[in-house]
């Protein structure tokens, strides 16, 4: 067993919607306002989440402006959201990589 067993985590996965701004080397395409990326992140609870999801995008020379939560899976499922397994694929791998991921990003114009 030894390195096989694991403990139960108390961590979660959370789907966040980040607003972020320009910042030079933020590599957003040229002429881009903004973008609104749609990330999952694992966290003890969602303000960890969000949190990491921010000092993350930070580190990668990204403006995060604003935060959107969206729950956990199980929020999202009650709340009568639909997941497909792509996104369900996503969330698990956030949450036993203990990460943030980015699933999809939408890249705002004026």
């Amino acid at each position: 067993m030894g390195d096989t067993e694991r403990k139960p985590s108390r961590q979660q996965v959370y789907t966040l919607l980040v607003d972020v701004g320009r910042k030079a080397g933020d590599g957003l395409p040229e002429g881009a306002t903004g973008a609104a990326l749609l990330c999952y992140a694992s966290g003890v609870d969602e303000a960890e989440a969000v949190r990491e999801t921010v000092a993350v995008l930070r580190e990668a020379d990204l403006a995060p402006l604003d935060v959107q939560g969206y729950g956990t899976i199980e929020e999202r499922l009650a709340a009568g959201d639909e997941i497909d397994d792509e996104e369900a694929a996503l969330m698990d791998r956030a949450l036993h990589e203990n990460s943030v991921i980015v699933a999809q990003m939408t890249t705002f114009y004026d």
